[in-house]
């Protein structure tokens, strides 16, 4: 555990505050969910809690799937970073943390056919020129991640468009129950 030097004193709540300065480090915005761990050390572990990176593994295999079908690069985020991808540039971005573009957009909770080349950044520092699909999961009204398709190669269509839609629906049922 690296040491930060805060201290925080407990009010008759028994809420404690996270300062700016960590909250702004570890990227936890007002309203997110925090899980609360023990270890055998007594010590408190506070950890950001993920929808997303409880069907990780599935996530994978999900985007695995409709990688094969398609033949384009797609990933699928949490609010923070890349859990899964799928296609040629999978090892550049998965579990990465996604670009303040990404996660502007998401929290815009559209969905955006892009079908003619366009800089994206989906990786801080990493711009590509790509067509791409991008939508958002919406789990409990609440975003809890994106789902992307994208080519450097081929022009993403109406098609692929379709099949982002079906699948962030599905994650969004999927984590619902």
């Amino acid at each position: 555990m690296k040491a930060t030097g805060v201290v925080r004193r407990i009010d008759e709540l028994g809420r404690v505050v996270i300062p700016k300065e960590i909250r702004k480090t570890l990227r936890i915005k007002e309203g997110e969910n925090l899980e609360i761990f023990t270890d055998s050390n007594d010590q408190i572990i506070l950890k950001k809690f993920s929808f997303i990176n409880k069907i990780e593994d599935f996530a994978q295999k999900f985007t695995d799937s409709i990688y094969s079908f398609t033949k384009k690069n797609i990933i699928i985020t949490n609010t923070d970073e890349v859990v899964a991808a799928s296609g040629p540039l999978k090892k550049t971005y998965i579990n990465k943390p996604i670009s303040k573009s990404l996660e502007i957009f998401m929290n815009r909770r559209e969905e955006l056919l892009e079908k003619y080349k366009k800089s994206i950044e989906i990786i801080d520092g990493n711009e590509i020129e790509a067509t791409y699909v991008v939508s958002s999961i919406i789990s409990n009204g609440d975003v809890v991640g994106l789902v992307l398709l994208f080519s450097t190669d081929d022009i993403v269509d109406e098609s692929d468009e379709k099949i982002i839609k079906i699948a962030t629906s599905f994650l969004s049922k999927h984590l619902e129950d």
